[in-house]
């Protein structure tokens, strides 16, 4: 399981953006984070072009679908959304991993057993 932002677990940091200003100022390492594809897929084209790892924040199927044929490295969503799309991810061998959003590591465990690709804290997300 993917846990990011846990003080026990080094991780890049994840940079919510509203522009491609904004993520022309990001650094090489860090990971965007786009909100729904709806908004933000000219965005999330510049990225793919231009091989910057990026996120989508989104609980809907169809983004999920469009974020990995965009090539997103992950899908941020609420937990209880988490586990459809992971069933269609696996079924369809996504490259894009989808991450959980939580607040408290208690919710860990009850996502692994329902085999989430990872979790994300709430809190780290810029």
């Amino acid at each position: 399981m993917i846990i990011v932002g846990h003080p026990w677990v080094e991780s890049q940091t994840f940079r919510s953006i509203s522009s491609l200003s904004d993520i022309k100022e990001t650094k090489t390492n860090d990971i965007v984070v786009l909100s729904s594809l709806e908004s933000t897929h000219a965005m999330a084209g510049y990225c793919q072009k231009n091989h910057v790892a990026y996120a989508i924040r989104s609980s809907s199927l169809k983004d999920a679908l469009f974020a990995n044929a965009l090539g997103a490295k992950y899908l941020i969503c609420e937990p209880q959304h988490a586990k459809e799309i992971q069933t269609v991810a696996q079924e369809y061998l996504f490259d894009t991993r989808i991450l959980a959003e939580i607040e408290n590591d208690e919710e860990m465990t009850a996502l692994a057993k329902a085999g989430i690709d990872g979790v994300i804290f709430t809190e780290v997300i810029l």
